[in-house]
């Protein structure tokens, strides 16, 4: 009997691929698309993204656990599907690479300077490979003990206390927000990550509280990024969060031992374990559905070529700015993936219990 995942690891899983290097500009996104006490927006996407995992629970339960590629292929001929796998194929290897390339370049600025970020993005891809080769249940245990070894740096947040001022946070709600619409799809992207839970169904006991641990998953994130944002935004002026590219590096600078210098660094090193869970879920993602376009290859060799295409690509964009934009852009895109691919899951499998029906 294959072994299934545990709501437990679950709910941690999806937790640690939605918080990933994003967390670090994720209270400037908020001040400058909502304003002040733009922290409270938390609320609404929390709610948004609550509604998408919902209509996955609707694929889960309609589709009574089945995979999403048996759903679509006993409805859609197969042949039709390939330019469906070869999109999300590409669209999550890339996105999974340039996350990769994202956090090397910030921690090869602030740490290394002198040291190319191609050599710490293959550093990052070959633990990423042996975590991909293990399958999603070496995957999930990976991303609880990761957990475990992050969750103590909520407390850092005590530093803060004597700095914050209620004064800063005005008893004004959601006004001198500049760009709302197209930083409301910023802010959402930053969210992404449950979407992956489509792939899960094989992996998880039909009768399980599965689409609990979900839900679990995108609340901890939530929390997580909305205790951060609240504090940056009774830290900070307004206007210096509108300001600052990092303003939670910038946070963890402010924290200051007496036998440690340029503690932000060490800090920082900690977020490469979100962060690698994050890449490895996408890559994974990808490799499943290789796995389905060419069933009689090795599984480590569809992970061994996504990761050899993935790192050319990652060579394209050489600054900050190009890495981050390419992530925005892909972000949208995924935000349309997360909310169109279970419309039609559930599209095809109320077609095809409404055809059983009529027979």
């Amino acid at each position: 009997m294959k072994e299934k995942l545990n709501p437990f690891h679950i709910a941690l899983l999806i937790y640690m691929i939605q918080s990933g290097v994003v967390i670090f500009s994720f209270p400037r996104l908020m001040a400058r698309s909502f304003g002040y006490n733009g922290w409270a927006a938390v609320l609404i996407f929390t709610a948004i993204s609550s509604f998408v995992i919902f209509l996955i629970s609707l694929v889960y339960r309609l589709g009574e656990g089945k995979s999403i590629f048996d759903i679509l292929e006993q409805a859609i001929p197969k042949f039709m599907l390939y330019p469906i796998y070869v999109f999300l194929l590409s669209l999550w290897a890339i996105l999974g690479c340039m996350v990769a390339k994202q956090y090397v370049i910030i921690f090869q600025m602030i740490a290394f300077p002198s040291t190319h970020p191609m050599f710490f993005k293959a550093l990052i891809d070959v633990l990423s490979f042996i975590l991909v080769i293990g399958g999603v249940y070496t995957i999930s245990k990976a991303s609880t003990t990761f957990f475990w070894m992050i969750a103590w740096m909520l407390f850092l947040l005590f530093f803060y206390f004597q700095d914050f001022e209620w004064a800063r946070l005005t008893p004004f709600f959601f006004r001198g927000g500049t760009d709302m619409m197209w930083g409301s799809l910023d802010i959402y992207a930053a969210f992404l990550g449950f979407e992956l839970a489509l792939l899960l169904f094989p992996y998880v006991e039909k009768k399980g509280k599965f689409m609990k641990a979900v839900y679990i998953g995108n609340l901890i994130t939530s929390l997580t990024y909305l205790t951060f944002t609240f504090i940056c935004f009774g830290f900070y002026s307004f206007g210096q969060l509108t300001r600052m590219k990092y303003p939670l590096l910038e946070l963890l600078s402010f924290i200051r031992l007496p036998f440690v210098e340029r503690i932000e660094n060490l800090l920082f090193s900690f977020f490469l374990f979100p962060a690698l869970i994050t890449i490895v879920m996408y890559i994974w993602a990808a490799v499943e559905v290789a796995k389905r376009m060419v069933p009689k290859a090795n599984a480590k060799w569809h992970a061994a070529v996504l990761f050899v295409l993935s790192f050319a690509v990652s060579w394209i964009p050489d600054v900050i700015g190009e890495v981050e934009q390419w992530l925005q852009y892909l972000g949208y895109v995924e935000a349309s993936v997360s909310l169109a691919l279970p419309l039609l899951l559930i599209i095809v499998l109320w077609v095809k219990k409404g055809a059983m029906r009529r027979e």
